[in-house]
């Protein structure tokens, strides 16, 4: 079954959705635990993500594709690319300014549809979505170093330990852009496979601006195109 425009959207407006939630980031201000966070345009990161319950698994991209200044701030475009099991792609980039971690701009490849921006409103998260954020984000403490082998290689990493949520998270400055290595949880894990370099900007070209009418006109046309 194909994405739909909607999951197409939330999966980016709430960019890079399981390293942000498990690293407590949210889109206002910018956590310690996210000191690792060096941009570097051009690199990134691959990862193999994987559901313990449902045992689903998916790569997952993350990389600095350009910097551009916002308001007198240093701002770069993060790129999210997202591959599932049947090797549907999805995703898209963001502009986020690094002293404060807002998000500025965000543009998204729709299927069927082709790159989109989103306004402003569609880029933040609701009151009750924030104070989670904010909460995860107080319950992150550091526990020593280690040095962990992945499929990437060998790194020597900060042991991260969310003890609510019985979370570990390993980063190192030498991972760009969230710094991240592995992580492990009750219900999922994430890798490092890969780094990146010399990262391509896989949604260039210029972006219509996202009309929801448009796309609820169109959702029920598809609907109704449905054999009943």
């Amino acid at each position: 079954m194909k994405r739909t425009v909607w999951a197409v959207i939330l999966f980016v407006a709430i960019p890079a959705a399981p390293v942000l939630a498990q690293m407590g980031m949210d889109m206002f201000q910018r956590p310690s635990i996210l000191k690792v966070f060096h941009p570097v345009v051009g690199k990134g990161a691959q990862y193999q993500s994987t559901s313990k319950t449902g045992g689903s698994s998916r790569i997952e991209e993350f990389a600095l594709i350009a910097k551009e200044t916002v308001d007198g701030k240093d701002g770069y475009w993060m790129q999210i690319v997202n591959v599932d099991e049947k090797g549907n792609i999805s995703g898209g980039k963001a502009l986020v300014t690094v002293d404060d971690f807002q998000f500025h701009r965000m543009i998204v490849n729709v299927p069927g549809q082709g790159l989109m921006e989103l306004p402003a409103n569609m880029m933040l998260m609701s009151a009750q979505n924030h104070q989670k954020m904010d909460d995860n984000m107080r319950q992150w403490h550091s526990v020593g170093s280690d040095t962990i082998t992945v499929p990437a290689g060998t790194f020597s990493c900060e042991h991260w330990r969310n003890d609510k949520n019985n979370d570990d998270l390993w980063t190192s400055d030498k991972v760009v852009p969230f710094g991240m290595v592995k992580q492990v949880g009750p219900n999922s894990a994430m890798v490092l496979v890969k780094t990146l370099d010399n990262v391509p900007d896989r949604f260039s070209g210029p972006a219509k601006k996202f009309d929801m009418q448009q796309m609820i006109q169109q959702q029920m046309q598809q609907r109704q195109q449905q054999p009943q």
